[in-house]
């Protein structure tokens, strides 16, 4: 196991549950001091109290993650209790299923604040901590439906490809500052959240080259990989963790 995180803050937004929640503790795991920012605040405190349990250090934060002025103040809350932020995992999102033609103007414009002005502004509040370190971690979680489509989901998948060409923006525009900036798609990992939506999941793993569904610290472990040291010379990438649903370049 690696322990190369030597103390340095993780902030991980929507990790009171699902995949947010298994990064939080495999960080934890790595010696990361966790920053667990979530609208579900009960959730949080699980998380948090799963890591503590664990030996480690976290906080929960209640927080709008796609709330300029509350992600100010998680920021400050978590400097103040825990030190700089080093890492940041944009995880935090939704992913209603709707048919474009009834999608309407008010739920695409959430979509888009959550699922993509959400991490620019989080990014934004944390990255100067990095850049004054001269090390930092911005790991973003998309989505596979990025690199396959998925019907239903028009506003879904623009907020994720959005997200993915924000990605490689800022890993190019601070690629020689210490800072890197890498992406996961999730494939279909068993989440509350693909429990929720409107598919049969264990009818849809058959159709996946492993024939199963992914498991949240699936992802974890990826992100644990681009977070440490020797992901250093990684950015603007994309990890893939989908089962073989999809093996593009992209």
């Amino acid at each position: 196991m690696t322990r190369s995180l030597q103390g340095r803050v993780a902030v991980v937004t929507g990790a009171g549950s699902g995949i947010g929640r298994a990064i939080a503790l495999r960080l934890a795991e790595d010696s990361a001091k966790i920053a667990i920012w979530d609208i579900n605040a009960q959730g949080a405190e699980e998380t948090a109290q799963m890591v503590r349990d664990a030996g480690g250090v976290a906080i929960a934060i209640d927080v709008d993650c796609s709330d300029k002025a509350a992600i100010k103040a998680a920021a400050d809350r978590t400097r103040a209790e825990l030190g700089p932020i080093a890492i940041l995992v944009n995880n935090a999102g939704i992913a209603p299923f709707t048919p474009f033609l009834s999608t309407d103007d008010e739920l695409f414009d959430k979509v888009i604040r959550i699922n993509l002005r959400g991490p620019w502004l989080v990014t934004k509040e944390c990255l100067p901590d990095m850049l004054e370190a001269g090390w930092g971690r911005v790991i973003n979680i998309t989505s596979s439906s990025v690199q396959t489509g998925s019907p239903a989901q028009g506003h879904y998948v623009s907020s994720k490809g959005g997200l993915v060409g924000m990605s490689k923006a800022l890993a190019l525009e601070f690629a020689a500052s210490g800072v890197t900036f890498n992406i996961i798609p999730p494939g279909f990992i068993d989440t509350p959240m693909l429990r929720a939506a409107p598919i049969d999941a264990d009818a849809f793993a058959q159709t996946l080259p492993m024939k199963r569904i992914g498991k949240p610290e699936d992802i974890a472990a990826a992100a644990a990989y681009l977070a440490s040291e020797e992901a250093s010379y990684i950015t603007g990438q994309t990890i893939s963790t989908n089962g073989g649903r999809y093996m593009g370049s992209h």
